[in-house]
């Protein structure tokens, strides 16, 4: 059997890739107040060509979506990734129940696993699919901006990226 470099992107032209930061591996890090400081490194990377289609500027809480789920979190405008293409770290997602870093609490940031799809599956590995994940981008409305940013996974149900 053949492998397909060119598998086809469903409902959406706009992918999802990963990232890590020097001051962070996986979630072990996030829980050393030396490393957290700063400014928040749990955001959604994006090119400014995309942004602007988007009408989101760096700063706006930008709500992820994909077939199985959703996050808010926080936009960086930058040109160092491609224009249709978005990147959120993984590791994050500290503020679910039974944690008890408390520092890494305090810089909670939400979990890329939300919006991965077990269904998809990268056909090499065999592994699950954690980059390449069809998303749709919405801004938040200011209102809602000073809220922490959230995120949930369907669970049976897929969420319509039309």
């Amino acid at each position: 059997e053949k492998f397909n470099l060119d598998a086809p992107q469903k409902d959406s032209d706009i992918l999802l890739i990963g990232r890590r930061h020097v001051r962070s591996n996986n979630s072990w890090l996030h829980n050393s107040q030396r490393l957290v400081k700063g400014k928040s490194r749990c955001t959604l990377m994006l090119h400014p060509e995309l942004a602007q289609q988007q009408s989101i500027k760096n700063g706006d809480l930008v709500k992820v979506t994909s077939r199985v789920g959703s996050i808010e979190i926080e936009a960086e405008v930058t040109d160092e990734l491609m224009p249709g293409v978005v990147s959120i770290p993984h590791g994050w997602g500290h503020n679910r129940k039974g944690i008890r870093q408390g520092i890494a609490q305090k810089h909670a940031g939400v979990s890329v696993n939300d919006l991965t799809d077990e269904s998809l599956i990268d056909t090499l590995s065999g592994n699950a699919a954690v980059n390449g994940v069809p998303v749709v981008l919405e801004l938040v409305p200011t209102s809602s901006q000073s809220a922490a940013p959230q995120s949930t996974k369907k669970k049976a149900e897929a969420v319509s990226l039309n």
